[in-house]
């Protein structure tokens, strides 16, 4: 990818942002939030994908706004589109983030290494926080 380059990210919530409690909202992942708010600043559009519905869905939302984070969309490639029986559920994005990759998650800082190409500067001068980034 280039570093300038602007994408959609679809993000799972359950066992991705934070740890999977499902029906209930786990403990949040470490540096998740950091992460999707740096990645929002960075110019990225981010999705949130997952399997919550109704009551489930709209407290994960609510749950990701007070910890700072807008979703572009929810379940949907863009925000004004409307669930349609006769069309497939699968979104338009460029990446997905998702415990259930062959493998798992990685952590929050390898995933924003991986999509900005970024290599933290760990002799710079020491910061709070995944190598100084989240202060």
């Amino acid at each position: 990818m280039k570093l300038n380059e602007r994408l959609i990210i679809a993000v799972d919530f359950d066992g991705t942002i934070v740890e999977d409690a499902y029906p209930k909202i786990g403990k949040t992942r470490i540096f998740a939030f950091e992460t999707l708010k740096r990645l929002q600043e960075d110019g990225h559009r981010l999705i949130l994908w997952t399997y919550r519905s109704g009551t489930k869905l709209r407290e994960a939302v609510e749950f990701c706004q007070k910890n700072g984070i807008d979703f572009y969309a929810v379940n949907a490639s863009f925000p004004e589109e409307k669930f349609d029986y006769s069309r497939s559920r699968k979104i338009h994005a460029d990446l997905f983030i998702d415990d259930r990759n062959i493998g798992g998650i990685l952590g929050w800082g390898e995933i924003y290494q991986m999509i900005t190409n970024e290599t933290p500067n760990i002799n710079s001068k020491k910061g709070k926080g995944l190598f100084g980034w989240f202060k």
